[in-house]
């Protein structure tokens, strides 16, 4: 390869992308959660979602995909599903005590494992932020 030429950015933020992820499994193993699950902790951590459409939109998930999900968390304690005082036809969805702290975990745990992966970069802050302006 020329010295001015690189990777496209799709093929480099693939190969990072199939890393993270390779780093994230065990953790999410360790604790018991998909990467679905996970997902959608993260989702509700900062309060409830109204219906299951609106998380899925706000997740870029299949409704009928999520559910399976959605029931496996509730099972486990992990989420709450509960009628809108509005609207008994639609559920609200919410963490449970166990489920923030199932979520904090393993977030914990990701982004200690995300800071050794960030030792390599000389100016972290800018690569994060970056990542979160093309993301956005």
């Amino acid at each position: 390869m020329a010295e001015n030429e690189r990777p496209d950015l799709g093929a480099m933020v693939m190969r990072l992308g199939r890393r993270l992820l390779a780093m994230e499994q065990p953790i999410l193993e360790q604790h018991g959660v998909t990467m679905w699950g996970y997902v959608v902790l993260t989702a509700l951590r900062d309060g409830p979602a109204r219906a299951q459409a609106s998380l899925a939109a706000a997740i870029n998930a299949d409704k009928t995909r999520l559910i399976p999900v959605l029931d496996d968390l509730q099972k486990r304690g992990l989420i709450e599903r509960d009628p809108d005082p509005a609207d008994r036809r639609v559920r609200l969805l919410g963490l449970t005590p166990e489920g923030r702290r199932l979520q904090q975990a393993v977030q914990a745990e990701i982004r200690a494992a995300e800071e050794i992966m960030l030792s390599k970069i000389k100016d972290q802050a800018a690569f994060v932020r970056a990542l979160g302006e093309l993301s956005a």
